[in-house]
């Protein structure tokens, strides 16, 4: 039996250097100074928002170092006993960083409606500088990621956190701005829950997305008989069946199949075919590491997707 094992590289590294690691270590360092300030605020105050905020902040800097081992992770090399590297354990990472946004989320939502109907009084402008701090810092943590989050499933989901962190503190913002001067401590409930809301909202897309990839689903621009159609126009080429398509991490898709051939041609008119068939599933399906095995004649269950 031959395996034809084929990678075309040309499209398959030029995203990952341009993550910065770096930028990660700075929103971590400044998420921690903000998450303590809070903490402290929300004592000091009395405001459930705040030291909701500094919940979120504070999973955020669980998360933010999560994310960055993961990516130090998925730059090791390769070795005998870990064949792919690292280069799934950014999908971990984002998967469990949308996991505890929503836990942090109903933590928040249950501590929310218990104060709605005790509210108690807040020091106001406590609460109003702490989350201008929150705001600043996030805001720049979230600048410094912004160009990696779209890269990048793991960098999205640390950016992600960060990014609901500003709307958190300009939601406590607003709510101490109205408790100041209008005294209405039941705002602090409400934009309690409404930043619960949205982490739910948020977390439970990048939860889905990850599941996505970690259980191997083809992706979600990828339609396999699309895939069998634009093969078959090879010439020689037969039937394609027992097609296996997933990302390996954000970078790598993977294709693996078993390709029917017409003759019984030689290898190096086999390399031809293979050449071509790169050369399709490359420009129009963003297929980078393709494993064939090529067959004639072969007594096989001739499904598209067969379940090995």
């Amino acid at each position: 039996m031959v395996h034809n094992h084929s990678h075309s590289h040309g499209h398959s590294h030029n995203h990952s250097h341009g993550v910065q690691g770096k930028n990660l270590l700075y929103s971590i360092f400044l998420n921690l100074v903000i998450t303590v300030a809070q903490f402290i605020g929300g004592l000091i105050s009395g405001s459930l928002a705040l030291m909701s905020d500094a919940l979120h902040n504070f999973s955020d800097v669980l998360s933010l170092g999560f994310s960055y081992i993961a990516h130090k992770l998925s730059k090791k090399e390769a070795s005998v006993n870990q064949t792919f590297g690292y280069k799934r354990a950014e999908l971990i990472a984002a998967f469990v960083n949308a996991m505890t946004l929503i836990i942090v989320a109903l933590f928040l939502i249950y501590g929310a409606i218990e104060r709605f109907f005790d509210p108690h009084k807040i020091a106001s402008d406590l609460v109003i500088w702490l989350s201008l701090l929150g705001i600043v810092v996030n805001g720049l943590s979230v600048l410094m990621l912004k160009e990696d989050a779209d890269k990048n499933i793991n960098m999205k989901s640390a950016y992600l956190h960060l990014f609901t962190d500003m709307l958190a503190s300009v939601a406590v913002l607003i709510g101490g701005i109205l408790m100041k001067y209008f005294q209405w401590y039941w705002v602090d409930s409400v934009m309690t829950l409404i930043i619960a809301i949205y982490l739910i909202v948020v977390g439970f897309d990048l939860l889905k997305t990850s599941t996505k990839m970690l259980m191997l689903f083809t992706p979600a621009h990828i339609d396999i008989k699309d895939i069998v159609t634009e093969v078959h126009k090879i010439r020689g080429a037969g039937k394609l069946h027992h097609i296996h398509v997933w990302y390996l991490n954000d970078e790598e898709l993977h294709l693996e199949a078993h390709l029917d051939c017409l003759e019984d041609i030689k290898m190096s008119e086999f390399n031809e075919m293979l050449h071509q068939l790169e050369h399709v599933l490359m420009n129009k399906f963003q297929i980078n590491h393709i494993n064939i095995q090529p067959e004639f004649n072969k007594e096989d269950p001739m499904d598209f997707i067969v379940q090995d």
